[in-house]
């Protein structure tokens, strides 16, 4: 990497490598990585203590696009290198970027561990329900009838919802964002640096080649007022044009349905406030799928609790500070040894 010599408040494109970008004309891929580098600037990052690991797919080749440290490793294991890193080194900034098969096929076994380990890692996931590197077969988060050279005659495997997915790995941070939308994508980006823990942004995009428009019904412009809701702690989850609808439990039911402000004596007092710390809550927001409903954006769930690596180390010193040091030699000739003759 180069060095950054400057003291003053680095911008956007201080975070820019000098390498030329890669993608597929029009891939959401771009806005993602303007969004990242928007997002550091804003927090103040420090490039020589951040470092991007990724693994195999488009999004992968993210690192050599960011004027900080890298590791582009292999398909899947981008969660365990980055715990390998994180661990040994808990000062350092890590971020773990994937796509959909990337981190919830091969690699979905490592996504886990480290969102239920709560290792504090920022993990991207890039999920344009297709695998775009590979010519365009159907992911782990395609829908059912989705025609591809691996499914010629559309789909029949029930696809993952991954902020689901990582709620029922015991994630202590889920959130849901679009490559296109500028103002939102940084500010949960930036949310999810602050957490303490494992951090899981999901960030719809689009795959221009291969999966055109899988996502535009609820976000084109025209469209995403009424097709999605913002998740605001705090806050009533309305969403409409004209603010008109809301969310709210129905009767006697741990169900959420949509009411329309205004008809059958329903007011916004009536609608359901959204509550972060929630897990049932954030479990229902999370499976809202379009276009029965609107789909949720935002920090869905958010609750800290200590992170895994200062949790380790706290525990290596406990150890040690118990334990009187020994010689190597002492170590190696303790307890069950044998000689060989």
């Amino acid at each position: 990497m180069n060095i950054q010599a400057s003291t003053d408040k680095l911008k956007p494109n201080d975070f820019a490598s000098d390498q030329e970008i890669r993608w597929c004309p029009g891939c959401g891929d771009y806005a993602i990585v303007k969004g990242v580098q928007r997002a550091l600037a804003d927090i103040g990052a420090d490039p020589s203590n951040t470092v991007f690991i990724s693994g195999i797919g488009c999004a992968a080749r993210f690192p050599y696009y960011m004027e900080t440290y890298g590791f582009h490793t292999i398909h899947g294991r981008a969660p365990a290198v980055a715990t390998g890193v994180k661990l040994s080194n808990p000062d350092l900034d890590v971020w773990v970027i994937g796509g959909d098969g990337d981190m919830l096929s091969i690699g979905g076994n490592h996504t886990l561990h480290a969102l239920r380990r709560n290792v504090d890692l920022q993990i991207l996931l890039f999920n344009n329900s297709i695998y775009g590197l590979t010519k365009g077969q159907y992911s782990p988060t395609s829908s059912v009838g989705t025609k591809s050279p691996s499914t010629p005659v559309g789909s029949i495997d029930a696809p993952v919802s991954a902020c689901q997915f990582a709620l029922g790995c015991n994630a202590t941070f889920v959130a849901r964002g679009v490559d296109t939308n500028q103002k939102l994508l940084p500010t949960l980006l930036s949310g999810a640096k602050a957490h303490q823990g494992a951090a899981l942004v999901e960030i719809l995009q689009n795959c221009i080649v291969y999966n055109d428009g899988v996502y535009s019904s609820f976000t084109e412009k025209s469209n995403s007022a009424d097709g999605q809701v913002l998740c605001e702690h705090g806050k009533p989850l309305i969403f409409g044009a004209e603010n008109q609808m809301g969310l709210r439990l129905k009767k006697g039911k741990m169900e959420l349905e949509i009411v329309t402000i205004g008809e059958g004596g329903v007011t916004e007092a009536d609608i359901m406030i959204h509550d972060e710390t929630n897990r049932p809550l954030a479990s229902m927001l999370a499976g809202m799928q379009a276009p029965e409903w609107p789909v949720a954006m935002g920090i869905i769930y958010r609750d800290p609790r200590p992170a895994y690596e200062t949790a380790v180390h706290a525990q290596i010193a406990e150890v040690a500070d118990k334990s009187p040091p020994i010689s190597i030699n002492e170590l190696m000739h303790r307890g069950r040894t044998w000689t060989v003759v």
